[in-house]
Parts: C-alpha cells; structure tokens; sequence
C-alpha cells in the first residue's frame, strides 16, 4: 500500500467530524473514533516501554532487548487492528489486514513463554516493578479500555469479535510482561494486603457487637 502524507493539518476535521477509510465522514464523538483512538493510545504507552527499556538501568540487558522486539511487533499489529477499526464493513478492500484466531494464538505463545519464569500468585499484583513494569501495568488498563469500547464495536456488527479477543489476550500479555521485566530486573513487585496499616499508624480493632 502506497502511502504519502504531505501535510499535517488539513482543516477538514475542524467542524467535529473525520474520516474514516472508504471516506465516509462521522463525529469525532462515535464509538468507532473513540475505539481506534484507544487503540492508538495503547500503542503511544508502548512506545514509551520501549523508550524506558533503552535507557537505564534496562539498556542493553538481553530481557530488555527480547521484551523490546515483542513490543515492537505488537505496536505494527495495533496499527492494523486501529486501520481495521476505523474501515466500516462496505469499505473493505483487497489485501486489507484483519485480526484474527492467529493473531490472538500467537499472544497465548507470547505469555506462555513468559510464564516459567514467573512465580505463582498468591495475592493480586499492584502497578509498580520499576518504570518499565509500571508503565507496562498502564499499557494493560489502556488495553482494557480499548477492549471495552472493541466490545460494543462488535456487539454492534461494526467490527470483528476478534479485535476485542486480541485485546483481551494482548492486556493478558502485558500484565505478564509487567511481571517478567520486573522479575528479570531484579524489580520486587507490590503485592496488595489485606487491612495495611496506614505509616505511623497503629492497627484498631474491628468494633464488633458485645456479647450479652
């Protein structure tokens, strides 16, 4: 596919309506706009792991180069899901690129190959494990979003269920991405607990009926 932009701003989208592929024009304000644009968040906070995981203390660690060329993957296929998304059913066209059961497999093969090296839970996982886990724990709630919005796509035959499969399997992805960058970092994860005590604050007793 051919593609050239000559200008950033067009001016045509200044009274509240785009375009989508096939050149049908809709409020920035439908569900379909607000998908793809999710989307296209999703792939912005993945740009940023990636610009952490250059940098220190993650630069030139073999984990941090592996998760780099997944993510890297993954942001081309976020495109194609986002150009899918924004191509109503009668504008579809030869060669277009559409998510389907492998795309969604081939996620399942990413955090199964991740997992070994994971130990078990035994609580939930809070964001944190260094900027890059953090950040990747923010790509996960952004994915959630968006598979929301896929959701409603697809409940309305607008899109495939499958842009929404691949998003839940994708935010399934990062979580364990989250997981294994902070474990091969020597990142120690935040574990929610049960009735914490404030810092500085001493534990009260549950104020419970008095026996008679």
């Amino acid at each position: 596919m051919a593609i050239r932009i000559n200008r950033v701003y067009t001016r045509t989208g200044d009274d509240g309506k785009t375009a989508l592929v096939g050149g049908k024009r809709v409020a920035k304000s439908s569900m379909r706009i607000a998908a793809y644009g999710d989307v296209d968040e999703l792939n912005s906070v993945i740009g940023l792991v990636r610009g952490l995981l250059a940098e220190p203390p993650y630069a030139r660690k073999k984990a941090a180069a592996s998760l780099d060329a997944t993510l890297a993957f993954i942001q081309q296929e976020l495109f194609d899901l986002g150009s899918e998304m924004a191509t109503p059913r009668a504008a579809a066209y030869d060669g277009m690129i559409e998510i389907g059961a492998e795309h969604v497999t081939r996620l399942e093969s990413f955090i199964d190959a991740l997992q070994p090296d994971l130990a078990p839970l035994k609580s939930f996982v809070l964001p944190a494990g260094g900027t890059a886990g953090a950040a990747l724990h923010i790509a996960r709630t952004v994915c959630r979003r968006a598979e929301r919005i896929a959701c409603e796509l697809a409940e309305a035959k607008e899109t495939s269920a499958w842009t929404a499969r691949y998003l839940n399997r994708l935010s399934d992805l990062l979580f364990v991405q989250a997981r294994w960058i902070a474990t091969k970092t020597g990142h120690a994860e935040t574990l929610w607990q049960h009735g914490l005590v404030a810092p500085g604050q001493a534990r009260v007793k549950p104020v419970g009926k008095k026996k008679k």
